[in-house]
Order: C-alpha cells, then sequence, then structure tokens
C-alpha cells in the first residue's frame, strides 16, 4: 500500500499547489479571513487523522469553563445534518458528530455547536459567548482565530512531509509558522531533553512561537453512562478492545501493560457502528472461556455505541469506557495555561454580552 501511495504523488503536487494558492491568497487579504472582537481559539494539526485534538479542546474546556460564557464550534464529521446546530442532551452523534457528542456529555454547562461554515458559527454564537473554541478549525482560513494552537502526533514527526493523496498532510508542513503555540502530544513519559531538542529543530518555532510536549493521560474505567467503575486488569483478563478511531495503537500499548490477552475489534476512524458489528462483538465475548473478561472502549466510540438502534444489545453487555486527558510534560502545563489565560484576557476586557 505504501509502495501504491507514491504512485499517488504527481497528484500530491497538484494538491500543494493549490494549497498553496489559497494560502497565499489569504496571506495577501485577496481571500478575507474574517476576525472577531471575542476570543477565538483554535485546535487543529497539519495531517489527517488523531494528534489528540479532543483531549486538548476538552484540557481548554476545563480550563476556562466556569469562568466564561464558553462555546466549542466544530464541523461536526460525518453527521447526518447540515448548517448551524447546537447540541441539547437528547442530541444524537448522527445529528453533530462523535467528537461534539462527546463533549456535550462530559461538559453539559456549555455549549456545544456545529457548522461546516465557522463564520457563520461564530456569528450565531457571538450574541451570547464570550469565548469559543474552534476544535479542528486550523485549515478554515475563512476565520482567523486570535489563538491558534497546532499539534504533531510524536510517533508521526520523523514521517516525510508528504501531502494528499500520497501522503497525510493537508497541507504543506510550513503552515505550522501561523499557530502561536505548537505541542507535540502522545510523547514518552521519560521523553528526555536531547530527544525534545532534536523535535525542536525539526519543528523550527519562530521567535514568537512557545513549544510544549504532551503524553497521553488515561483515566479510570468508566461504564457507558460516565459513572466510574472499580474494576482492575489483572494478567489473565481478556480484554475484548472495540475501537474506530484514527490511531489506536496507544490504547493498546496501555492495555498490554496490564494484559497482553487483547481481542481487538478495529474499524476506521469514525466508523458507525452496526447492528452486526455489535452483534459479533457479543458472540465472541460469550463465547470466550475466560473468567475475568471485559469490553474497553474508548469515549468517542462510546457516543456511537449509543445510537437508538444498537441501545439493545449495548446495555447487556459489560462495556467499559476509557477516558483520556492531556497532561503536559516538565510541569510545563502553567506556562501553557498563562499564555492562553493572558490572549484571553485581553480580548474579552472590552467584550459585554448582550
Amino acid at each position: 500500500m505504501k509502495n501504491l501511495r507514491w504512485l499517488l504523488f504527481p497528484f500530491s503536487l497538484l494538491y500543494g499547489l493549490v494549497v498553496t494558492i489559497r494560502n497565499w491568497c489569504y496571506d495577501a487579504d485577496i481571500l478575507k479571513s474574517r476576525q472577531f472582537s471575542i476570543p477565538v481559539i483554535c485546535v487543529g494539526n497539519l495531517e489527517v487523522g488523531g494528534a489528540g485534538k479532543s483531549p486538548m479542546t476538552e484540557y481548554l474546556v476545563r480550563l476556562f469553563k466556569g469562568n466564561y460564557q464558553l462555546a466549542t464550534l466544530s464541523r461536526g464529521y460525518g453527521r447526518e445534518t447540515e448548517g448551524y446546530l447546537t447540541a441539547t442532551d437528547s442530541t444524537t452523534p448522527a445529528q453533530i458528530g462523535d467528537e461534539p457528542a462527546q463533549f456535550k456529555h462530559k461538559f453539559p454547562g456549555i455549549t456545544v455547536a456545529v457548522c461546516e461554515d465557522r463564520v457563520e458559527g461564530i456569528r450565531e454564537l457571538r450574541p451570547t459567548h464570550n469565548l469559543i473554541i474552534l476544535d479542528d478549525g486550523y485549515q478554515h482560513r475563512a476565520v482567523k482565530p486570535g489563538f491558534s494552537i497546532l499539534l504533531f502526533d510524536y510517533g508521526k514527526i520523523d514521517r516525510p512531509h508528504l501531502l494528499l493523496p500520497a501522503g497525510n498532510m493537508r497541507e504543506p508542513f510550513s503552515g505550522r509558522w501561523r499557530a502561536e503555540v505548537l505541542i507535540v502530544t502522545k510523547c514518552p513519559v521519560d521523553l528526555p531533553a536531547d530527544e525534545q531538542t532534536r523535535i525542536a529543530d525539526i519543528l523550527q518555532p519562530l521567535p514568537f512561537q512557545s513549544l510544549f510536549f504532551t503524553k497521553i493521560s488515561y483515566q479510570p474505567l468508566q461504564d457507558i453512562d460516565g459513572k466510574k467503575v472499580d474494576l482492575i486488569l489483572y494478567p489473565d483478563t481478556t480484554v475484548f478492545l472495540l475501537t474506530g478511531i484514527a490511531n489506536p495503537l496507544p490504547l493498546e500499548r496501555h492495555i498490554r501493560e496490564y494484559t497482553q490477552n487483547i481481542v481487538h475489534h478495529n474499524y476506521a476512524d469514525h466508523h458507525r457502528f452496526s447492528l452486526k458489528n455489535i452483534t459479533k462483538l457479543a458472540d465472541e465475548f460469550e463465547a470466550c472461556p475466560a473468567q475475568k473478561k471485559v469490553i474497553i472502549t474508548t469515549e468517542k466510540d462510546a457516543q456511537r455505541l449509543l445510537e437508538h438502534e444498537l441501545h439493545r444489545v449495548v446495555k447487556q453487555l459489560p462495556i467499559l469506557v476509557i477516558p483520556v486527558a492531556t497532561e503536559f510534560l516538565d510541569n510545563s502545563g502553567p506556562q501553557f495555561d498563562n499564555l492562553v489565560k493572558e490572549y484571553v484576557r485581553e480580548h474579552t476586557a472590552n467584550h459585554v454580552i448582550h
């Protein structure tokens, strides 16, 4: 497959030309980027696939939710609806997408909105909010965020920076220079200083850019309704792992720290689980002779498991959810917090909610 992708390299050159011209037109103000009077924080990445945008968005929500009229705004990837939509307690992932559904499930007190046109979405939110977090909006150049956070997956940092379709880059690597903060995610816990220096040499942050390193922090297991459970994984526990995310390998490695007995039902990112998928999982789980066995899935996947047509089967299975959080290395979290808080303070000083 990798060799076949090289055949697509000419198309990557064409794609790169189009993206470069488009970015130049925005930079030269030929195409207009809309800037707003309220603080808009953008979380994004340059590659397709997961770099930890959802955990970073949740980190920011936790940082600000008690002090601001806060909203998250996403495209709502994979949803069956169009246009602007605000999530309610009864809104389904099919209506708003799995990540926004996850945000609403975890933070019911904030506004969670989706809109393909981020300018339109911000206009809808602006009268009643004074802080907006754009989830996966870095390539949406029609909006000029006040503060951009760009994520890089540590496991992919050394890969060739090839554009789609031969590679996985959405835009040229030089696009990183639009961000205020660069964050390398999913790092090893004990990432040494010389390795951090090597990565800094690759990213070459500009003088105004700050560089941080974070790791995945796996949280205690919960049931599918979000309640913590008291369960220990032993070496003789069999884990049926159900995932439909971009990169499940870090999660699989984490579980292997406790048990090697993993049966992985691995699907593509944002996969809409069918009754056939879940029935197969249920049959294999029932047939497993292990005395200690459990089904584990991710928070994002759990949202899609709550779809109405799956509810009856899902509720009969011992499905547990493993939440993830972002944790900064080298005690650098307070430095990051201060940077983003200072931006928000400066840009809310003169804004009034009507």
